[in-house]
């Protein structure tokens, strides 16, 4: 693995978009204040590091399995490792949508009508 640190993020883009394939986007710059992009350019598997806070880098990796190791470990670096998403509202029917026959015993009061207690 080669790191060669880069000052301007045009750089960083114009490889980005010369990718024929983007793998993964990790993080993002406007809530976590470092990205991390890793991309095919050619045969050359790539980290393209984004941040306002630290240097940024581009990486080089001699395999993809090597890269696919890194995204791992950015993935828990970055918190935004593998869990099950959870589908709460699954077998809900509580929540079944365009059926109005549920409402047919019941009555809408009109204001003019008075309340007898």
């Amino acid at each position: 693995m080669e790191q060669i640190e880069v000052i301007s993020w045009k750089t960083l883009d114009a490889l980005k978009q010369a990718a024929t394939h983007v793998e993964e986007i990790l993080g993002d710059l406007d809530t976590n204040e470092q990205m991390a992009v890793f991309v095919l350019v050619d045969e050359d598997f790539l980290e393209l590091y984004y941040s306002e806070l630290e240097g940024n880098y581009i990486r080089h990796f001699e395999s993809e399995e090597e890269m696919l190791k890194h995204i791992a470990l950015r993935k828990n670096e970055f918190g935004e490792g593998e869990y099950d998403a959870v589908d709460y509202y699954e077998d809900d029917n509580d929540f079944d949508e365009g059926n109005d026959d549920d409402f047919t015993g019941y009555k809408i009061k009109e204001d003019d009508e008075d309340d007898d207690f």
